[in-house]
């Protein structure tokens, strides 16, 4: 499932990946602690190009900012600043 959020920090489209989604092992940035293949977790990236008047961003730009994170520090990454 794949979904925009609106935060503090901007616009992100934050994609749910189920354990059986993924075979690779991945380096959560909220803590830096690997996501195991078979883990559940996020997948995200902006919504937005920063410096667009509201742009959607372009396949090959987007890939280079998506990002994976354990379901949880994405969710806390507000309280990490």
């Amino acid at each position: 499932m794949e979904t925009v959020e609106e935060a503090s920090d901007g616009d992100w489209v934050v994609r749910t990946l189920t354990g059986s989604a993924t075979g690779k092992t991945y380096r959560c940035p909220g803590c830096d602690q690997e996501i195991r293949p078979g883990t559940p977790h996020v997948v995200t990236w902006p919504a937005y190009a920063r410096d667009s008047d509201l742009e959607p961003w372009d396949v090959d730009s987007a890939a280079d900012w998506r990002r994976h994170w354990h379901t949880t520090c994405w969710r806390s990454r507000d309280r990490r600043r």
